[in-house]
């Protein structure tokens, strides 16, 4: 059995938390060799890098970021022993790291994130926002509990997930109201050669507004393309063209934006998902989210 060097995990936790090794070194009141040795000793037991260089600094490898989670999990412990035997008990927060990929619309998100606010535990709520791939990167190596997203896991994933339905949504079309009263008339057929704010491609949203335009026989004028929904939105609140949210936040995202809705994406719903590295949702967070979304979206 292999066992772990406290004193080495210490060593490596007080680099990372100081930023450099002399400073840490300082702290321990150890020489920077001693540190630098026991730190080399540590990586030599983990079999993984713990820092690399970038030119005069230190920078934690993915292992090291890992490694790092871990030690200030038992750090924390320790000093709660202390608290605990003092009779200050310490009552821990709940952590959950939540993975937000940038095409779910950010107000989309507060509805999914409430309930975890509203738990009777003391909670803490630690975002992540990225593309979907990257999330699940992150996911694969429990850097995160859940990532929300609109896009399912599928079979030649090269990452071990699951799959958890929240729920789905119409799409509607929104713009500023000047353009939005232009478009309203005769549509679809009005939206020809009309200016669009695009997510990016390869989403789900994508895909189903180029099918939907296909149908109608619309050819947009392009006027941008987005990663991030939000911006994507703001853009869109400046009058530079037409763009597609879900329809179960129409309210929101008119009174938050300034925006108006021209019509639906008639036969197409928007899906969103709880993706796990776990079969079933354990953590207390992460199921609150997925029970109360079971209420908040038509299923």
């Amino acid at each position: 059995m292999n066992w772990l060097n406290y004193h080495h995990l210490l060593y490596f936790w007080t680099v990372a938390k100081q930023g450099g090794l002399a400073k840490a070194a300082e702290n321990l009141r150890l020489s920077s060799s001693t540190v630098s040795t026991q730190i080399g000793r540590l990586e030599e037991s983990l079999g993984h890098k713990l820092f690399e260089r970038q030119g005069r600094k230190l920078v934690m490898t993915d292992a090291g970021q890992v490694v790092f989670r871990y030690a200030d999990e038992i750090f924390l412990l320790g000093r709660e022993i202390f608290d605990s035997l003092r009779d200050q008990p310490a009552k821990r927060p709940l952590k959950v790291h939540i993975g937000i990929a940038e095409v779910i619309p950010k107000l989309l998100a507060k509805k999914f994130l409430m309930p975890v606010l509203q738990l009777s535990d003391d909670v803490q709520l630690i975002c992540h926002e990225n593309r979907s791939d990257r999330l699940l990167a992150e996911l694969s190596i429990h850097n995160l509990d859940v990532v929300l997203t609109d896009t399912p896991v599928g079979s030649l994933a090269k990452v071990r997930a699951y799959n958890h339905l929240l729920g789905e949504s119409g799409i509607m079309l929104f713009a500023a109201s000047p353009l939005a009263k232009k478009y309203r008339r005769n549509f679809p057929a009005s939206l020809r050669n009309a200016p669009f704010l695009l997510p990016s491609v390869g989403t789900a949203l994508r895909g189903m507004l180029a099918s939907w335009f296909e149908a109608y026989d619309i050819h947009p004028h392009v006027v941008g393309e987005f990663e991030d929904s939000a911006l994507l939105k703001v853009f869109g609140q400046q009058g530079l063209g037409v763009f597609a949210a879900p329809a179960i936040i129409q309210g929101e995202v008119q009174k938050q934006y300034g925006v108006s809705s021209i019509g639906p994406l008639t036969g197409h719903t928007e899906r969103f998902y709880a993706i796990s590295a776990e079969k079933r949702l354990r953590h207390p967070a992460v199921v609150a989210i997925a029970e109360a979304a079971k209420n908040q979206f038509i299923n």
